[in-house]
């Protein structure tokens, strides 16, 4: 199959783009949008499903020393599969590395769904890693190709909304399945489903988005330099994640060597001036980093929080969530509507001051005096606000992306997101552990309890995480450029 795009298709996509009519759903783009929407769809699913299963999965296994690495496997591979689709899409367009990606992500779950031991176990999540990174960033460059600017919002909003109804069911289905049928189920039942999203989207993006973004100049080879920084950072987060969780002294070894692998990396992947917020695209993929890592840090001490401190069963923690897939995807829509669009960067503003708030209120239920329905509403809040901010913040930086940049821009600010939230995990892990709080069970997912812990030990990460998102509301003042 070859990913050349026909001479005369990015006359049409050209010719496409300048005209006023058409939406997500018309004839030209209905069958793409229903095919990458329903791969979003797949990928939220197993990503709010997985967290049910894990634990009965690493207990079967006997690897429950091991559980964080399920998750920080998964991680560390896909920020090298964001990095070598970023190179690949800009290259050779996004065809071979999403349909390459989506493969590795199904045989994944099958490595996992099948294992017998721990370590094989491990293997398989971060082979699914490897196929997350290079899906997410292939979407991205296939959004920048195939659909006009005034139009990207609106794919933006429909990505959002596919999250809606697995953060809602995911776990319950999870939990189900596992009950029911085995955990295996779990990771084994979505490569099955992922066939006509491929049937769908691939001939779409093969006759929209194939190709390098400039078919009459010279293919370039890929940078084996920015490989070798990704290999860095990946290998540089999953030892400073280690560390965090692991507070003896033999830790500060695997920290100092993580730090020194992942710095430099950081710097010669991202952006020049990224990390002192310099206007325009450094702004927007820093944004993109502050926002979810604050939010995913605080988010996943919510349900711990809920269960030790107050009572609650795992299952009511869980469902004090569930209202933010759909206030996410309302504050997702309000930014696709085309009257917003001057006022796109007030709006994230706004939205980064109502997460601040959010995640500064959650804490409050520690006084048991406060209801727990407090914490529903207040992340419905904070939901609604990340809404408005990840997918302007999405729209950005294909505006602010030429063509042959869209792919290695895409994979800055999956790297900045990824980043941040293993970073700002490990700190608030620490913090929780060295104030009497349990153990930290994986990035980006529930945490469990090894055992008792104090209110002290929550408020350490909630109030400073509240302050990193109300440092992104600054942020958020200089995504474009004046």
């Amino acid at each position: 199959m070859s990913a050349l795009e026909p001479p005369d298709t990015a006359d049409m996509a050209a010719a496409s783009s300048q005209q006023g009519g058409g939406s997500v759903l018309d004839k030209a783009h209905r069958a793409l949008s229903i095919g990458i929407v329903s791969v979003v769809l797949l990928i939220a699913f197993e990503a709010t499903a997985v967290g049910t299963a894990m634990p009965v999965a690493a207990r079967e296994l006997d690897g429950v020393p091991l559980y964080a690495f399920a998750f920080s496997a998964y991680f560390t591979t896909s920020l090298f599969g964001m990095v070598l689709a970023g190179q690949w899409a800009d290259r050779d367009g996004p065809l071979r590395a999403l349909a390459t990606g989506i493969g590795a992500f199904g045989a994944g779950l099958v490595v996992s769904g099948t294992a017998e031991a721990m370590w094989v176990f491990i293997a398989g999540r971060a082979v699914q890693g490897f196929g997350g990174g290079l899906v997410i960033v292939a979407l991205y460059v296939v959004v920048s190709r195939a659909y006009e600017e005034r139009l990207r919002p609106s794919i933006m909003a429909a990505f959002a909304a596919s999250w809606v109804i697995p953060s809602v069911v995911g776990p319950l289905a999870a939990g189900t399945v596992t009950e029911r049928l085995g955990w295996r189920w779990v990771f084994l039942g979505i490569p099955v489903l992922v066939v006509l999203p491929l049937v769908l989207a691939l001939p779409a993006i093969r006759r929209l988005a194939s190709g390098p973004a400039d078919a009459g100049a010279p293919v370039a080879g890929f940078d084996r330099g920015r490989l070798r920084l990704a290999l860095g950072i990946s290998v540089g987060a999953g030892l400073l994640q280690y560390a965090g969780q692991d507070l003896r002294w033999l830790s500060i070894a695997p920290a100092v060597l993580g730090t020194a692998l992942l710095v430099p990396a950081a710097l010669g992947l991202l952006p020049r001036g990224t990390f002192r917020a310099a206007r325009g695209l450094p702004a927007v993929v820093l944004l993109r980093g502050v926002a979810a890592g604050a939010f995913v840090a605080a988010e996943s001490f919510i349900p711990l929080m809920l269960v030790t401190e107050r009572g609650l069963s795992p299952t009511l923690a869980g469902l004090s969530l569930a209202v933010g897939g759909a206030t996410w995807a309302l504050g997702s829509f309000i930014q696709s509507r085309p009257a917003v669009e001057p006022h796109r960067e007030r709006l994230m503003v706004i939205g980064m001051l109502l997460v601040a708030v959010a995640i500064a209120a959650v804490p409050s239920v520690l006084v048991h005096a406060v209801p727990v329905w407090i914490v529903g509403v207040a992340w419905g809040f904070g939901c609604l606000g990340m809404g408005l901010v990840i997918s302007s913040n999405s729209v950005l930086l294909l505006k602010l992306s030429p063509p042959d940049e869209a792919g290695s821009n895409s994979a800055a600010l999956q790297i900045s997101d990824g980043l941040s939230n293993v970073l700002l995990l490990a700190a608030g892990g620490a913090a929780f552990a060295a104030l009497g709080g349990g153990s930290l069970a994986g990035a980006g997912h529930a945490v469990a309890a090894t055992g008792g812990s104090h209110p002290t030990a929550f408020a350490a990460v909630f109030l400073p995480m509240a302050a990193v998102a109300l440092l992104g509301a600054w942020v958020a003042t200089r995504v474009r450029v004046r």
